[in-house]
């Protein structure tokens, strides 16, 4: 559980209380502090896993529950720094929420758990939102939080799909081609074990 990667991951779930209480201190730069070191511990936890060999099915649901946090105190912590930025952008912010949770709900619903997918296609639109987001509220320009929340809809139709693919729960599953074969994998090996 100690490992590099898992400790990235836990720093994100306790920063985010702490990113709130930055927000309703109205410190932005403790802020901002906190909100890019989370999203380097996001950016590096996954290719720390990957060069220590460390991956873990604990490890990646771990990752997902930090991004949980992260994806959700942020728009309070805005909320209460810059008001205006949510009352500007909030059909955006309301698009994304929904664009994030809906293959959470389809995952706990097939399978009682959280996905933990981490396709190459999530990993893109981590990129571009943190950017979005960072671009959004240093400079006020909302172009590319656009884009990102855009993207975000591509993230949500392959995750959903992946799910409902997929015949059980897995995690790290980094294509919807791969979660394809891990199916047909699945049903030729149980009907090799059932023969």
């Amino acid at each position: 559980m100690w490992t590099l990667p898992n400790l990235l991951s836990l720093f994100r779930i306790a920063a985010a209380p702490f990113l709130l209480l930055a927000a309703r201190m109205g410190s932005e730069k403790l802020f901002f502090a906190l909100f890019i070191l989370m999203l380097l511990s996001d950016a590096l936890d996954g290719i720390v896993a990957r060069a220590l060999h460390q991956t873990s099915e604990f490890g990646a649901r771990l990752d997902s529950y930090g991004d949980i946090l992260t994806y959700l105190a942020t728009p309070v912590a805005v909320w209460w720094l810059w008001p205006q930025i949510i009352t500007e952008e909030k059909r955006w912010i309301i698009a994304a929420i929904m664009l994030y949770t809906a293959p959470a709900f389809v995952s706990l619903y097939k399978f009682g758990k959280l996905a933990s997918y981490h396709t190459y296609v999530t990993k893109i639109s981590a990129v571009l939102m943190s950017a979005g987001v960072l671009v959004l509220l240093i400079w006020r320009e909302p172009a590319l939080f656009h884009a990102a929340v855009s993207f975000l809809l591509l993230e949500a139709v392959e995750n959903i799909a992946v799910t409902l693919i997929l015949p059980q729960q897995k995690s790290d599953i980094h294509t919807l081609w791969q979660a394809l074969r891990y199916r047909k994998h699945f049903y030729t090996s149980k009907g090799s074990h059932e023969a």
